[in-house]
């Protein structure tokens, strides 16, 4: 074979593995947007200059463009000068490098930059006719619900007397009188994951009466020693299937007695079941101790028209005054601590006086009405998308984000709201959350467009997708009222709005683009997820039987960025990784 021929063969081998040429006749998909997703606190000058140096690697990769979050973005009022000048020069690198900016707005589910201008636009549960009592001047809970033989010291062999069940007395959950904060005992749980293999649950169980819609604190003393889950302890209540608490407390791998707290809402239960333990444990002890409950009176309670307090006389014939009868019935450190737009699940909680010339009188008891935002996870809290006050905020934002950032595309944050549709500025509504939520994203594309008409929006898939998070599976979606609650909220969506799609399962994906494809959207795969890089190339390959793909974006949640070019060597084996 002479030189030619041979140069011929190895270039025809050579263009066999790299795929197909990417001419104007290439079947493949075209990833016009190729982004990686970029969630930083500009504040922090090192943050600024970590980020500056990031931006060389995402241009040197072949991406595109950013998607810029922050949630100081809400809070350019009160912030010091350096931090818009320090978004600028992210956004100067941007242009040097020439990578799209698109910019972070509308934070509808994890809301806590929004709150810090208005705590009390959180999103709320009701409590319905909690009993209070006067005394020593001040209104005070006054439910008498109990958990039985929270320190553990009645049982019988290692079998804890007044709780339903523990996972494998003897085995893996102990009593143990050497070790305890108070008392004569605590129960011990160790080796879960061995010994109770494969799931790892280490738990212990009491079911309790209560009443619908009463707001309750839960507290347990907890001691560790390497104790490798400490990450998936949690005090859990479930009722009917529906877990009604979703906050996990942070636990150390070794710590002293430390007390953790959650709350809970009973919603529409008369019976729930509390477990204190872990899923998924694996080596070393936990102990727990001095477990108890009782109401939580006004913690995080939300305070505006549309969640409105009604204190009566127990036999609701007398409804009081806020300010005559009673004052003080609101909780200063929602939304505040440490920081506004700071939420913690438990505090010391507010005292209601009953100032001199009320009609209550001391020991009278009375029923109060009122309600409290959920915190979930660890930080997460949702605003109340039917309160007007919520745009009027959102719109301050977008105008202030558009003079500082300049973006070239807008990206609405509507991700995960997981409390929603229980208060009355909802219910006046008349609309389902699914409802609340389409008007919602009409609003908030409407504002976009009013200050920035030209540029593109985008949003997350989730909230909007029948595949994922608003489908109709016969199913509740963490605190949301109702079931199914988020179906049909897609009918909010523009067509012009694309779909940063995330739903990268292979059972329901290609349903879930098809979905979106049907309604006009052009999407954006959101691939990696800290998860192996190469995920993505079955996605795009599935991706290619439906119209509007264009792009694909760079997602981590742990801001990992070492697999950047991984990821894109990836896509681009599959799809066409084009020049500007």
């Amino acid at each position: 074979m002479d030189r030619p021929a041979r140069t011929r063969a190895l270039a025809a081998v050579l263009l066999a593995l790299a795929g197909p040429v990417c001419g104007a006749d290439d079947p493949r998909l075209k990833l016009m947007h190729r982004w990686v997703y970029v969630s930083t606190n500009m504040l922090v000058n090192k943050n600024v200059e970590n980020t500056l140096s990031l931006l060389e690697r995402v241009a040197k990769a072949g991406y595109n463009g950013i998607v810029l979050t922050d949630s100081k973005f809400m809070r350019w009022d009160s912030l010091p000068g350096r931090y818009a000048a320090n978004v600028g020069r992210v956004r100067n690198a941007c242009r040097k490098l020439k990578l799209d900016v698109i910019a972070a707005v509308c934070p509808i589910g994890y809301s806590e930059g929004l709150l810090a201008h208005d705590a009390n636009l959180a999103a709320g549960l009701p409590v319905k006719g909690a009993p209070f009592i006067v005394r020593g001047g001040r209104l005070v809970p006054d439910d008498p619900i109990k958990l039985a033989n929270g320190g553990f010291e009645d049982h019988r062999g290692h079998k804890p007397a007044g709780w339903g069940w523990a996972d494998k007395p003897g085995e893996i959950s102990f009593i143990d009188t050497d070790v305890r904060r108070s008392g004569r005992a605590s129960l011990r749980m160790q080796d879960i994951g061995r010994l109770n293999a494969p799931h790892g649950n280490g738990r212990v169980m009491q079911k309790l009466k209560v009443e619908p819609f009463r707001y309750y604190h839960v507290s347990a003393w907890v001691r560790t020693k390497d104790f490798d889950a400490a990450d998936q302890v949690r005090i859990a209540v479930l009722a009917d299937g529906r877990t009604l608490n979703y906050y996990e407390p942070r636990i150390a791998r070794t710590q002293d007695w430390r007390r953790v707290d959650i709350t809970f809402n009973s919603l529409e239960h008369r019976e729930v079941n509390l477990y204190l333990g872990v899923w998924g444990g694996k080596g070393g002890a936990i102990w727990w101790d001095d477990a108890r409950i009782e109401p939580a009176g006004l913690v995080n309670a939300v305070r505006r028209a549309g969640a409105p307090l009604k204190l009566t006389s127990a036999d609701g014939r007398t409804t009081y005054t806020e300010g005559k009868d009673f004052a003080g019935a609101s909780d200063p450190k929602l939304g505040n601590v440490p920081w506004p737009g700071g939420f913690t699940i438990w505090h010391d909680p507010p005292a209601v006086a009953v100032p001199a010339g009320s009609r209550l009188v001391e020991g009278q008891r009375v029923r109060m009405s009122y309600y409290h935002t959920a915190i979930i996870h660890r930080s997460q809290v949702a605003c109340c998308m039917s309160e007007p006050k919520v745009y009027d905020i959102l719109d301050w934002q977008i105008a202030r984000v558009l003079k500082n950032v300049s973006p070239d595309g807008w990206f609405m944050q509507h991700d995960e709201i997981r409390v929603q549709g229980w208060d009355e500025s909802c219910a006046a509504t008349k609309l389902t959350p699914g409802g609340i939520l389409a008007d919602n994203v009409r609003r908030c594309t409407s504002i976009i467009r009013k200050h920035d008409a030209a540029k593109p929006i985008y949003v997350w898939s989730d909230m909007f997708d029948p595949h994922h998070n608003a489908g109709r599976t016969g199913r509740t979606y963490y605190l949301v009222k109702g079931v199914d609650p988020w179906y049909g909220s897609w009918e909010g969506l523009d067509p012009n709005v694309v779909i940063v799609n995330w739903h990268n399962h292979a059972a329901g994906r290609l349903d879930s683009l098809k979905h979106f494809a049907s309604r006009g959207h052009r999407q954006i795969l959101a691939g990696y997820y800290d998860a192996p890089p190469g995920r993505i190339v079955e996605w795009l390959r599935e991706a290619q039987q439906v119209k509007g793909v264009i792009g694909v974006m760079y997602t981590t949640w742990k801001r990992d960025y070492s697999k950047l070019d991984a990821f894109a060597h990836a896509a681009a084996s599959v799809a066409q990784w084009p020049d500007r």
